[in-house]
């Protein structure tokens, strides 16, 4: 992952994902774009002159560029290569923008100006289906990355979960260990895609070893159950395919990607 790019936000988690995008950095040699997007599109209810806008602009300037100096002051002293962007505008259309030319995306759980409130981004869905890279969501008490520790594939055989094992090869040709984990439901046999072991097979021509782990249908959920998993091998991330069922239907019934997005127990690296 040699060209980072990380969503530069005052948020909670931005401590997280700054740290992060630093130990991929140093390990791969990378450079990280640190990208500031100020929106002004602000809408005050009868505000037909524009007048509160106009009056907000000021401190929402002062605020951007306070949080710029204060940033740019911790990286001065970071052993990385990085650069910071500013740019007007939505930060998910500028994101989206901006990740043609980048290897990964790295942003936090949560919305701009939603920040701890436990609910699936919406800017990190529309990242995940729409981005030409992958995108790497970082909760907030994240403390750093360790690049050489174990990575738990959540695996469903699906074409998305393909997608995101490609797009994670260079990660995981770093990883101690990989494991290929699956949880079995009852349906699993009705589905026409792709074998644990013929992911273990790809992965093995780009010389990466994996463990298959078959995890039994419990009573939790099956993000609960994945994190569990990756916790009890101290991963460092967990990757996986994103919306494997459509979009529509992980919005009203919910779905392995959309609860794992709600409250995330360690990184989790997405492709579509």
């Amino acid at each position: 992952m040699k060209s980072i790019l990380v969503h530069a936000n005052d948020d909670s988690s931005m401590e997280a994902r700054m740290q992060v995008a630093l130990d991929i950095a140093r390990a791969s040699g990378g450079h990280i774009t640190f990208l500031q997007s100020v929106s002004y599109e602000v809408f005050a209810p009868g505000d037909f002159y524009g007048s509160a806008m106009a009056a907000a602009l000021p401190q929402i300037k002062e605020a951007a560029e306070e949080f710029r100096a204060k940033t740019e002051t911790d990286l001065a002293n970071e052993d990385a290569n990085w650069e910071w962007k500013f740019l007007y505008g939505m930060a998910e259309s500028r994101l989206l923008e901006q990740s043609a030319l980048h290897d990964i995306i790295i942003v936090g759980p949560d919305d701009v100006g939603e920040d701890g409130m436990h609910r699936p981004s919406a800017m990190v869905g529309q990242l995940a289906l729409k981005a030409p890279a992958p995108v790497l969501v970082v909760p907030a008490d994240t403390k750093r990355i360790d690049i050489r520790a174990p990575i738990l594939v959540a695996w469903n055989g699906s074409s998305e979960a393909c997608v995101a094992l490609r797009a994670a090869v260079p990660l995981l040709s770093l990883a101690s260990e990989v494991y290929l984990a699956s949880v079995s439901e009852p349906n699993d046999k009705n589905r026409a895609d792709f074998g644990a072991d013929e992911a273990a097979e790809y992965l093995s021509r780009h010389g990466i070893r994996a463990e298959i782990v078959e995890i039994p249908r419990g009573e939790a959920k099956i993000s609960d159950t994945l994190f569990s998993a990756a916790q009890m091998r101290e991963c460092s991330m967990m990757v996986m395919g994103a919306y494997g069922h459509s979009r529509l239907a992980e919005m009203l019934l919910g779905g392995v990607t959309r609860r794992s997005l709600t409250d995330p127990q360690l990184p989790i690296f997405l492709a579509h």
